[in-house]
């Protein structure tokens, strides 16, 4: 197998910014910055022809954006005072990855199914419900499951929904989840690391992240 290209940029962001602070509330501004990074002329699904993926990591001691994208990423096309960025080519992690690879993992989902409706209404969708608790775990372990992982554990950690100003409230819900793994089909891995996992995937969610499991 091809080793894909992808990288990712590792952003600790400015909170005095005025750009910064004005996509962390709004996820649209959030969307339409973190696409200058990409080149332009890529048509109507940018995002998707990019293979652009961002996931917002909180802590005590930062505010950091993780974009990843299999296009380049030209870091002097963000706002001057935005943060440092550091970008990382992923083509290595591709290339180790192999069956019964033990990982660590993280994500931030987008948890949904489509409500089922009764057979009277034809030629008609159901409403896209977000998941929570036990339900969401079990949205996680099923699509991990699929993305050739079986999971060991899982630590699921609710986020705040992204906002957007001057629209309709968006509808999902966004729950991160951290735990270990077992790589048991690295071409479905490899798929799912580069198109994301699941819905919302403009608005911070879908984003897996893996590091070599701390042996015991």
């Amino acid at each position: 197998m091809i080793t894909p290209t992808a990288a990712l940029a590792r952003i600790r962001l400015n909170l005095h910014s005025r750009a910064v602070n004005r996509d962390l509330r709004d996820a649209t501004e959030m969307h339409r910055t973190l696409m200058k990074l990409v080149p332009d002329g890529l048509g109507d699904s940018a995002r998707m022809r990019s293979g652009l993926l961002y996931r917002l990591d909180v802590t005590e001691n930062a505010t950091t954006l993780l974009v990843q994208a299999s296009a380049a990423l030209t870091a002097d096309r963000l706002p001057a005072d935005y943060g440092e960025m550091e970008v990382k080519d992923l083509g290595p992690m591709f290339a180790a990855l192999r069956h019964g690879l033990g990982v660590r993992y993280r994500i931030a989902v987008n948890p949904a199914k489509r409500e089922r409706l009764p057979l009277e209404a034809k030629n008609k969708r159901g409403s896209v419900v977000p998941l929570s608790g036990p339900d969401a775990d079990q949205w996680w372990t099923r699509r991990a499951t699929e993305a050739g992982l079986q999971l060991k554990t899982l630590l699921p950690t609710p986020l705040d929904p992204a906002r957007r100003r001057g629209g309709p409230p968006l509808r999902h819900s966004l729950v991160r989840y951290d735990g270990t793994a077992t790589v048991t089909d690295p071409l479905a891995l490899t798929t799912a690391l580069l198109a994301g996992i699941g819905r919302g995937k403009p608005y911070g969610a879908g984003l897996l992240t893996l590091a070599p499991a701390t042996a015991a």
